[in-house]
Formats: C-alpha cells, structure tokens, sequence
C-alpha cells in the first residue's frame, strides 16, 4: 500500500474511531449526567433518566459495536485490506 492510500486509510478509520468516542462519550456519560432533567419524560413508563442508566445506553453499546463493525470491514473492503 502506497503512502496516500495507507493515509486516507487511516483518515477513515481515525475518523470512525472519534465518531464511535463522542457516542461513547454522549452515551455513557454525558445522558447520565442530565439523568435527574431527563426524568421528567417517561419512556415504556419508566423515567427516561433511569431507563437511560438502566438500559438505554446498555443498548446503545450493543448498537455501536454492531455498527462500527460494518462500517470498519467497509473501509477495509474498500482499500483492498479487509480479512479472508
């Protein structure tokens, strides 16, 4: 791989990596933060601060991994570096 390829290669995996940090980031801590002004809208009837703490960011992990994963093999597919 050429040096301009191997560049914009990690560009994009550089990039999906910060994406993946800041939803990390808004998941785990940030929504947890605001728990306590989050309750007062309710989700399934359940406040949404306590859902969030509970299971809502659970899910959205789960969601991120899936997610990354897809997105990681299609930039490596589509600089001919991808796993056989």
């Amino acid at each position: 791989m050429d040096k301009a390829t191997a560049d914009a290669y990690w560009r994009k995996t550089s990039g999906l990596m910060w994406t993946m940090l800041i939803i990390w980031l808004l998941a785990g801590f940030v929504v947890h933060a605001f728990a306590p002004s989050l309750n007062e809208i309710h989700f399934i009837g359940f406040p949404l601060g306590f859902y969030m703490a509970a299971q809502g960011s659970l899910i959205i992990f789960v969601v991120m991994l899936f997610w990354f994963a897809k997105r990681q093999n299609a930039i490596d597919e589509e600089f001919g570096v991808e796993e056989e």
